[in-house]
């Protein structure tokens, strides 16, 4: 059997690509301030994704400083598209709005500020892709709104599945007939934490 190469995340650390001036202002930030980020390379995985099946419309649960909010408006603003982006913390909405106003995608951004479960059952969608990255032990209480607000073929991308509180939302993903999930742990530069999962799942 062949051998993958020698000291993996050494190689794989290269082909990260880096961010404009922004987003690396951004990353700077959430380090000396510990605001957990996805990190260019799964930032950029949210980019192809959401490109690759030509989401207008897209929805994120949980902004924080808009650093994943901008590569999924980039990935709208190209297709045509709108980002609605839920935010608990006012502070955080705050910056997320004025980082994606410094990022000139005010325009295809719509910020909410306040609880994500009250403002989800409001919305009517249809989503073609929503972003969930909420806290941990609320993932699974969401997933019946993110079914009845994703279309169908629409994808829901999960952050941090590798924490113990997603382990409701992994089972319940995986049970459900509604879903086709695809769960992968993996090596992400950049992310926080650099080890964890991701679950990316149809919606049936």
């Amino acid at each position: 059997m062949s051998r993958i190469v020698d000291d993996p995340e050494t190689y794989f650390r290269q082909w990260v690509r880096k961010g404009d001036p922004l987003l690396r202002e951004l990353e700077s930030e959430a380090e000396a301030e510990h605001i957990p980020i996805v990190g260019p390379l799964v930032g950029e995985f949210l980019f192809v994704l959401s490109r690759a099946i030509g989401a207008r419309s897209i929805l994120e649960l949980g902004a924080a400083t808009g650093y994943s909010a901008i590569f999924l408006a980039r990935a709208c603003a190209l297709n045509a598209g709108r980002l609605t982006t839920l935010e608990l913390s006012q502070a955080f909405a705050d910056r997320a709005r004025q980082n994606l106003e410094r990022a000139g995608l005010a325009d295809r951004v719509h910020i909410v500020c306040g609880d994500a479960f009250a403002h989800m059952r409001r919305l009517e969608g249809p989503f073609d892709l929503i972003f969930m990255d909420i806290e941990k032990a609320d993932y699974a209480a969401a997933l019946p709104e993110c079914h009845r607000l994703l279309r169908p073929g629409g994808l829901l991308v999960a952050d941090n599945i590798a924490f113990p509180d997603a382990d409701p939302f992994n089972q319940a993903v995986f049970k459900d007939e509604g879903w086709r999930p695809v769960s992968l742990f993996a090596f992400l530069p950049g992310h926080s934490p650099e080890r964890d999962g991701l679950c990316l799942a149809l919606r049936c």
